[in-house]
């Protein structure tokens, strides 16, 4: 398998674990800690900007690459694992139903939120 392919198969990976949280937030025995973090790495990763454009060398993709993989394990640590395998099974049930990845609006509002007000504080040192 060459490096392609396993960067591939690693993002459909990391696109299904994403789709699972989003599951596992909607579980009412998720406990609150894991479901918080749940809640802000679902909202981020489906959100449909990024709060680091990908289009800023590097920076860019640290978020896609580094930041989001690192959360996703935390929250995985911290699911019981009956919870985990409940969401997984709904999430490849959803994956076969739809061709396309959910969308957070809780997500962009979190990243329009962060940028504006990033704005207003370098205009603010200005």
């Amino acid at each position: 398998m060459n490096l392609i392919e396993k960067l591939k198969r690693w993002a459909t990976s990391l696109k299904q674990k994403i789709v699972m949280l989003w599951f596992a937030t909607k579980n009412p025995q998720t406990p609150w800690l894991p479901k918080v973090i749940c809640i802000f790495i679902v909202a981020y990763a489906l959100s449909p900007i990024d709060l680091i454009p990908d289009f800023i060398p590097i920076l860019g993709f640290v978020d896609e690459i580094i930041l989001l993989p690192i959360l996703i394990w935390v929250a995985i640590k911290l699911i019981p694992q009956s919870i985990l395998d409940e969401s997984l099974d709904q999430a490849r049930a959803w994956a076969t139903q739809n061709q396309s990845k959910p969308k957070s609006l809780l997500g962009l509002l979190v990243v329009v939120i962060i940028w504006v007000l990033m704005i207003w504080m370098v205009y603010q040192l200005i």
